[in-house]
């Protein structure tokens, strides 16, 4: 099936979907992970963004991205200078992440700080503004930016999707999908819940209490 948005692609700012209005939501979406404008950001390009990003703006709307502008804001074209002014720890490095057709030639990996909030991830940009992230803190993950977002870790306890379900549901939250992946039995698990509402911060916050959370955070809605 084509959708509309792969023959007219997304009202964005630059001249390129993939390079610029997808680079721009992975930019927020990393934002996301550390609740705010990164003090530190480590940027990492691959493949065609590493070859090409530079002449197509990707730097430009990553670095928009993690300042919270959409794909559509006009202060994309002035992102550079905005961080420079702002005197953010931000830079670029160019990178090999693996062999296609394994790893997307649009594929980014952004290491993000602020405060004690520490966390890289992996995401690349498919055309036409969409997304995937494909991984967060080594945790493989499908993140496509198209529902409100709920990512956690978590000890692997019995019962804790019950509570955790029974949270949102409470705060009339509801889950579109939800998956879980962990390392090994009885070790961390890492969880993505695409949700239908925004969750609050009292979501959050109810979340964070549970003695087994580790860390949650909320990735807003950017697209689809």
């Amino acid at each position: 099936m084509v959708s509309i948005l792969d023959i007219i692609g997304p009202v964005m700012v630059g001249p390129s979907s993939s390079h610029t209005a997808g680079a721009c939501r992975l930019g927020l979406v990393a934002r996301d992970l550390v609740a705010g404008t990164p003090t530190k950001a480590l940027i990492e390009l691959h493949g065609s963004f590493a070859r090409t990003g530079e002449g197509h703006g990707t730097d430009k709307a990553i670095v928009g991205g993690l300042l919270g502008f959409r794909p559509d804001d006009e202060r994309l074209r002035d992102a550079l200078g905005i961080m420079e002014k702002e005197g953010l720890d931000w830079r670029f490095e160019k990178t090999t992440l693996g062999d296609e057709p394994e790893v997307h030639p649009n594929t980014v990996r952004i290491t993000v700080t602020r405060e004690h909030r520490h966390h890289v991830m992996v995401g690349a940009s498919l055309g036409a503004g969409r997304i995937k992230v494909s991984q967060i803190d080594g945790y493989p993950v499908e993140v496509d930016g198209s529902h409100h977002t709920i990512v956690m870790v978590a000890e692997d306890i019995k019962g804790s999707i019950a509570r955790i379900s029974g949270i949102l549901s409470d705060n009339d939250v509801n889950i579109a999908t939800l998956r879980l992946t962990r390392k090994h039995r009885g070790g961390d698990a890492f969880m993505v819940i695409e949700v239908d509402e925004r969750p609050d911060d009292a979501v959050g916050a109810a979340l964070k209490a549970l003695p087994w959370v580790k860390w949650t955070h909320r990735i807003d809605k950017v697209g689809g």
